[in-house]
Formats: C-alpha cells, sequence, structure tokens
C-alpha cells in the first residue's frame, strides 16, 4: 500500500480523519481481488486536472502523479469538509472513469454515500455493505471503513482467502484432519485424540504463519519452528488476535496484551 505525502487542506481535521483512513485502506487493501492501493495518491488523466483520492485502489509502485484514474475511490468527511470542492472532485473523477466513489461520512450519523456514474447517490449506513464488482471481490461492511475491530476483521479474513482459505474454522478443519490421520497411523487410541489436539493448534499456528506471509511480514526459520510448536490455546488466540495488525513478529510474540483502544 502506498501512501503518498499530500498536504490535507484542512489540518484541523487530520488528527481525527487520517487514522480511519488507515482503516478504511487497510480493509480494502486486503481483498483478494486488489493488488495495490493507495493512501492521497494523486492522479491525472490531462494537464488540467489533478486529484488525489483519501483512498485509491490501483497505485503503481512508483514515484509521480499517476496516468489516469483509480476505478474505486473512497474520501472522508467531517467537520471543516469544503462540500463545493468535494462535490466537483466526484463529477470529475466519475467523469473521468472512476467506477466508484465511497464518500464516508465522520459526523453523526455515521453512513457512507456511494456514488456511481448514471446513477442516483445512494446512502449507506452501519449494519449493511459495499460492493464493488470488478475492483473488490469481497463485500465491505459500512463500519470498516471507520471501526478499527471491523476493519481488521475484514483484512484477517480477506487475507485467509488470499492463501486459500474461507475462513478459521477451514485451517483448524484442516490442521485436526490431520491429526486425525496421523494418530489412526499409529494406531493408538490415545494418539488419535493427541492429533487432533496437536492438530487443532498447528492449524491455528498455519493460519498465524499465512496472514504473515500474506502480509509480507519477515518470518526466521526460529521464529516459524517456535509459532508451529505452539500448544497452548491461549497464546494463539492472542497470536491470532494481533496478526492482521503487527508490523514485525516481535510485535506478534510480546506477551503483554495491548492496552485495548
Amino acid at each position: 500500500m502506498r501512501r503518498s505525502t499530500k498536504i490535507p487542506s484542512d489540518p484541523n481535521c487530520l488528527d481525527f480523519e487520517f487514522p480511519r483512513r488507515l482503516l478504511g485502506a487497510q480493509a480494502i487493501d486486503s481483498d483478494p481481488d486488489v493488488e495495490s492501493t493507495g493512501v492521497d495518491a494523486g492522479f491525472s488523466w490531462d494537464e488540467r486536472h489533478l486529484r488525489a483520492p483519501d483512498i485509491a485502489v490501483g497505485v503503481p509502485d512508483r514515484p509521480g502523479w499517476i496516468q489516469g484514474v483509480p476505478p474505486l475511490a473512497v474520501e472522508y468527511a467531517s467537520v471543516g469538509q469544503n462540500e463545493a470542492t468535494l462535490k466537483t472532485k466526484i463529477e470529475e473523477l466519475l467523469a473521468a472513469g472512476t467506477k466508484y466513489i465511497w464518500v464516508v461520512r465522520l459526523l453523526t450519523p455515521r453512513h457512507v454515500e456511494v456514488h456511481e456514474p448514471g446513477r442516483a447517490v445512494r446512502l449507506a449506513y452501519p449494519g449493511s455493505q459495499l460492493v464493488a464488482p470488478g475492483v473488490l471481490r469481497n463485500p465491505i461492511p459500512v463500519e470498516a471503513l471507520f471501526d478499527r475491530r471491523s476493519a481488521q476483521d475484514v483484512a484477517f479474513h480477506n487475507l485467509l482467502e488470499r492463501r486459500g482459505y474461507s475462513s478459521l474454522d477451514e485451517v483448524e478443519e484442516k490442521g485436526i484432519e490431520k491429526g486425525i490421520e496421523k494418530g489412526i497411523e499409529k494406531g493408538i487410541e490415545k494418539g488419535i485424540e493427541r492429533g487432533i489436539e496437536k492438530g487443532t493448534f498447528r492449524g491455528q499456528a498455519w493460519a498465524v504463519l499465512a496472514v504473515l506471509d500474506s502480509r509480507g511480514v519477515r518470518v526466521t526459520e526460529k521464529t516459524r519452528k517456535k509459532i508451529l510448536s505452539c500448544e497452548e490455546p491461549e497464546t494463539l488466540a492472542l497470536w491470532l488476535e494481533r496478526v492482521a495488525t503487527v508490523s514485525t513478529t516481535r510485535e506478534l510474540l510480546r506477551k503483554k496484551r495491548s492496552a485495548k483502544v
């Protein structure tokens, strides 16, 4: 995911809006069909137009303005929003080829405006889902664009899907199956029971490693062995809770549970 150095037009809103942008970017960027996203990445489709959506899908990993427009753009609006500027921005992007624009309204009641070419604006509230056929494979809950827990849940399930799993239950089921097979081969009832238990642990451990790999987090062989050998349910549960947001394995493995925000 790429982030530019664009300076916001209203610095007073930065502390309130920017963390929500990162949450939305996390939920969108993790979608299995998304190759790249950007925060405040600049787009230019002719000499007269330069626009930088808060979040955009389709941002190449190179410096400079991007030629064309993103298929999906997200804008965040709160206190001090210049509505005239926002309206112009939406109209220009849609006219130039953007398929979907989601405007996240952060003032109460929070909701999302859905803008599409040739269609009336639709409002989506928490509890409903946003779709972008041809851009995103999976729907995104409205609240995932501003709520930390929801954004993390979306990212976690998307990252599992990137590795070929439909859910954590499927990961655990495959681990259990392997454990049962190993126990049966030994022909010992206790071995089967232990195999099921170890298979559950191993399935959870593989889920942690799969998400780390999908997110590009470096894992040493020593750390990999430590994760795969873990048979402590509480520790594995803590790792599964953290894995979608940590940037290093050191953060993942720390023993102290972070305070909830």
